[in-house]
């Protein structure tokens, strides 16, 4: 089969505009995290969730009111909305769960609430301390599995560029957790997870196509690496677009239709799926790119083939 450069996407050819922006969004997110910070769900922190349900016309402010006078004025207020009921999420550092029902109670009778309008969840920080420290060495584990594996399968230059792919993935999730201030609770660690084997998916498969191209060219290639790399990202760019809408298509419907535990899984899943997405073509391909186009072989065929990319015609792939 045989392709013309002009029939291709060019996103080799426009690397450096995908670096800039990824690098803005990761420097927007590191601001995020300096700026506001992370709002840590009492899984990890320790402490009492409060959520209030069929509350009605009652203002947040009257609902502020209302906790401060039951002694917990130091806690934050979210308004919910859950089947269409408004609601709110109270979360304080409150970790005795006698204390934290009573206040509970107390604010409930001040609204004059039922008490079956409210749920109260204590965690003690032991606990939570023990869930901080899973979750990284899951993270940890899962770096460590993926570098070891497209190294073994492919090669170690792949598999540093793929896990820069993630942590570009994951940093701006949890950035746009810092600016919203949404707070990240087991199920965001699960989502995340999930989204690196979503991200990692797209990743191997483009990369499994760029060497699968390279070896076939050999010695006699009349293709730099950059050009070999972008016809193998045309080759499958409509299956990684495919994927991502299709499991974008749960994800909505648990966002626009799930409870609150569902929507902490789908707002950081819808995120991820997008991000890793864009990020296999936009940041994994090009990174490696750069780095390959560096060794003798590929350099020499950059110099010599590299400025007529546009015009050239793409030797058939057999």
């Amino acid at each position: 089969m045989r392709s013309h450069f002009s029939h291709e996407l060019p996103i080799i050819t426009h690397r450096r505009v995908f670096l800039t922006v990824s690098a803005v969004l990761i420097v927007l997110s590191l601001a995020g995290l300096l700026v506001r910070g992370l709002v840590f769900g009492i899984e990890f922190s320790g402490g009492t969730e409060i959520d209030f349900y069929n509350t009605g016309t009652i203002s947040i402010e009257r609902m502020r009111s209302a906790l401060a006078d039951a002694q917990e004025g130091n806690a934050t207020v979210q308004t919910t909305l859950t089947d269409g009921a408004a609601g709110f999420l109270v979360r304080s550092d409150t970790t005795d769960p006698n204390t934290a029902t009573e206040h509970a109670q107390q604010a409930a009778q001040a609204l004059s609430l039922p008490d079956a309008s409210y749920q109260v969840t204590t965690i003690g920080p032991d606990w939570g301390a023990n869930v901080t420290h899973s979750s990284a060495l899951a993270f940890g584990i899962a770096l460590l599995a993926i570098i070891a594996y497209i190294a073994i399968r492919y090669e170690y230059k792949m598999a540093l560029c793929a896990v820069a792919s993630l942590l570009h993935d994951l940093i701006i999730t949890i950035g746009i957790y810092a600016w919203t201030q949404t707070a990240l609770t087991p199920n965001v660690v699960a989502a995340l997870l999930t989204i690196m084997g979503y991200s990692l998916y797209d990743t191997v498969v483009e990369f499994h196509r760029i060497n699968e191209n390279a070896k076939r060219s050999g010695d006699s290639a009349h293709r730099s690496y950059n050009q070999i790399a972008n016809f193998s990202i045309n080759e499958v760019l409509v299956r990684t677009i495919n994927t991502t809408i299709t499991s974008l298509v749960p994800v909505a419907a648990m966002l626009a239709f799930g409870g609150a535990t569902l929507k902490d899984f789908a707002f950081a899943m819808a995120i991820g799926l997008v991000l890793g997405g864009y990020s296999s073509f936009g940041v994994a391909s090009p990174l490696l790119c750069i780095w390959k186009s560096q060794e003798p072989k590929w350099k020499k065929l950059e110099a010599k083939y590299g400025s007529g990319a546009q015009t050239e015609t793409v030797a058939e792939v057999k």
